[in-house]
């Protein structure tokens, strides 16, 4: 007699059903990822959208800039971005999908300056 892995219920049915219903399904694999912890890939895409966020929320104009520290308490890493873009003097813009940040030492005070994907960066 086989019995369903979250609840211990008497299976009926196929002989390979190894859960009494959908239900038991979702809550036996929540608490496995629960267990487990996130995987690498969720923490990654966790910070991405964070990262977004922040960017989205302090670039209302399309161009902005804002000190870094800042930025940092609110849990922005630079280190997580989705691509890059060199513009003609050089200096390389870092993107979180369409929201962009350099960062820059004015007065001895570190700010990213935050731009917004134009088409021209496409070539």
């Amino acid at each position: 007699m086989k019995k369903c892995l979250n609840c211990g219920k008497v299976l009926e049915g196929r002989s390979d059903k190894i859960y009494c219903d959908v239900h038991c399904k979702s809550s036996y694999q929540y608490q496995q990822t629960k267990i487990k912890g996130a995987s690498f890939y969720q923490k990654v895409d966790k910070q991405l959208k964070h990262n977004r966020k922040l960017l989205k929320n302090y670039n209302k104009a399309g161009k902005a800039t804002i000190r870094a520290s800042a930025l940092h308490k609110e849990g922005f890493d630079p280190n997580f971005f989705t691509h890059y873009w060199k513009n003609l003097k050089g200096d390389v813009y870092l993107f979180v999908y369409e929201y962009g940040f350099l960062k820059r030492k004015e007065n001895n005070i570190e700010k990213y300056v935050l731009i917004l994907w134009q088409d021209y960066m496409n070539n």
